[in-house]
């Protein structure tokens, strides 16, 4: 065969995958065999993969979307990354039968996590980086910014609905859930809240859209119990989005006795904290099995991962890496991740071992559903790379806090990683940071500190974190400032809950933000 007439019948090959013919495609193939050489048949297998991939990606049609957070689980304290302590069955099935993605980054903290999920943005940009939003804060979500059930509001997305912890402001309307592109809230607005009386600081912080409520109940079992319900309910043939932040398991370290007596050889916090992760699996499970009985659970895009590392403290695991929550360590920053979109291509039990984080979901999510993400996005998506094994382009990848008297930092730029402790920002501080320096391909676990030998590679990366330090909004508040009890909507909205959330289709408008738009 002619190398002309070969490059027609690999177009014609990828022209009928794109079409959806991939059963004829199979068919005239297996009569053409034996009139190809190899080499040509291997370059067409490649090419009918990537098509077919794509053909599915766009024939899917707009998928339903599942995010769901857990709150300080560990890296290792899941099956699918080697835990072998804790049951975690259905989290250790999905990604089975999706993929592990096995370095997912996210902020040590919880806040910063959700906003940057929220927005596919650096929290930096609009001050919510820094530290978590406590209870007695005046500060949450800017207005200014776009979120992404507001963006998939504007495609098409009904039902937006949010089942647990918001953890983004709450003193203000404005930094609401319903007044973010949600369409439902259930849950809590504050992190650390009982598992049993739903109190922050001597507050109620249980809510049903606007109104606060008294239930009773554990938790975890009741948003679990409530996004189930909501996924068997949801009408078909209209994509939705169900975001399900558990608390768990965040302290305070509180369990079910059915669930302790599972875990009688650990003690103290260790066993409370096992029998909370087992029964957020069995929550998690209960929303699976919902999605799983649907007809259009082929089309149902999962994402879980969680928002910061595990405590060790308590026990928790986070694998070989070094450190925890609350550091910006691996162990405070690479948490277990898994993913699952049977009708986008995305299953399998594989794996993905390429940095992405909380900021890529908003671009990802929306591509899923047909739409670009605004070019102020600092997130990619990264479903092709997910596909087909490309690689994603290289960026730095930023951490940063500052919740206790010190601040800390990392950048990531390729396999090397830059810590810094203290005054890191400056060109000239007044106290000198101290800095840090891993290759993270030969030392993952960060145990040799390779500053003083590479000290040109410490410059550029000092150099990348300074220009990151010129992107935190000032005047952000400092976590202790104003420090008082919780004080929920229902005692400061003017004249009481409103009667209705406002019409939430279609994106706010935002100031200097353009709203996604349809590929």
């Amino acid at each position: 065969m002619e190398i002309r007439q070969t490059n027609r019948w690999l177009r014609g090959c990828v022209r009928r995958a794109s079409a959806g013919k991939i059963a004829l495609v199979r068919l005239w193939f297996l009569r053409s065999i034996h009139l190809i050489p190899v080499h040509f048949i291997l370059g067409a297998i490649f090419l009918l993969g990537v098509a077919f991939v794509s053909a599915v990606g766009a024939e899917a049609g707009q998928p339903n979307v599942l995010i769901i957070v857990a709150d300080d689980l560990g890296f290792a304290d899941v099956g699918f990354n080697g835990g072998k302590v804790i049951a975690t069955p259905n989290l250790d099935r999905l990604a089975a039968t999706g993929v592990n993605l096995t370095d997912f980054r996210v902020c040590p903290m919880c806040s910063p996590t959700r906003a940057g999920l929220m927005t596919g943005r650096w929290p930096a940009r609009f001050g919510l980086m820094r530290a978590v939003v406590p209870p007695w804060s005046r500060y949450g979500l800017p207005a200014s910014e776009n979120t992404l059930p507001e963006l998939l509001g504007a495609t098409d997305y009904g039902e937006r609905v949010i089942m647990g912890k918001w953890h983004l402001g709450h003193a203000q309307r404005e930094f609401l859930p319903l007044s973010n592109g949600f369409t439902r809230f259930y849950g809590h607005y504050n992190g650390a809240i009982s598992y049993v009386t739903h109190e922050r600081d001597g507050e109620v912080d249980w809510h049903d859209n606007d109104r606060t409520v008294r239930e009773t109940g554990y938790s975890t079992d009741l948003i679990g119990n409530a996004a189930a319900r909501f996924v068997r309910e949801a009408a078909a043939g209209q994509p939705w989005l169900l975001y399900v932040p558990f608390n768990a398991p965040h302290s305070p370290f509180e369990a079910k006795e059915e669930d302790l007596q599972k875990y009688p050889l650990l003690t103290g916090d260790r066993r409370t904290y096992a029998a909370m992760v087992d029964s957020m699996d069995q929550a998690i499970g209960r929303i699976l099995a919902a999605v799983e009985a649907r007809a259009d659970a082929a089309n149902t895009l999962v994402l879980f991962f969680s928002d910061n590392g595990g405590i060790l403290n308590v026990g928790s695991s986070n694998g070989p890496y070094r450190g925890a929550k609350l550091t910006v360590y691996e162990g405070g920053t690479r948490v277990c991740a898994a993913m699952r979109w049977p009708a986008g291509g995305v299953s399998g039990g594989k794996r993905f071992d390429q940095r992405i984080g909380y900021i890529d979901v908003l671009p990802t999510v929306l591509a899923a559903a047909g739409a670009s993400a605004a070019k102020d996005v600092d997130g990619v998506n990264f479903l092709p790379a997910l596909r087909s094994s490309t690689s994603l382009p290289e960026r730095p990848w930023f951490t940063y806090m500052h919740q206790s008297a010190d601040a800390h930092a990392s950048v990531h730029v390729g396999n090397w990683k830059l810590v810094a402790h203290g005054d890191f920002f400056p060109e000239r501080p007044a106290t000198q940071p101290a800095l840090e320096l891993y290759d993270l391909a030969t030392d993952p676990a960060e145990k040799s500190d390779l500053a003083a030998q590479q000290p040109e590679i410490v410059a550029r990366l000092h150099a990348r974190l300074r220009e990151f330090g010129t992107w935190q909004k000032s005047g952000v508040s400092a976590y202790t400032e104003g420090r008082a009890g919780f004080v929920p909507p229902k005692d400061w909205i003017v004249g009481g809950p409103p009667a209705a959330p406002r019409d939430t289709t279609a994106p706010k408008a935002r100031k200097n933000k353009k709203s996604a738009a349809p590929n």
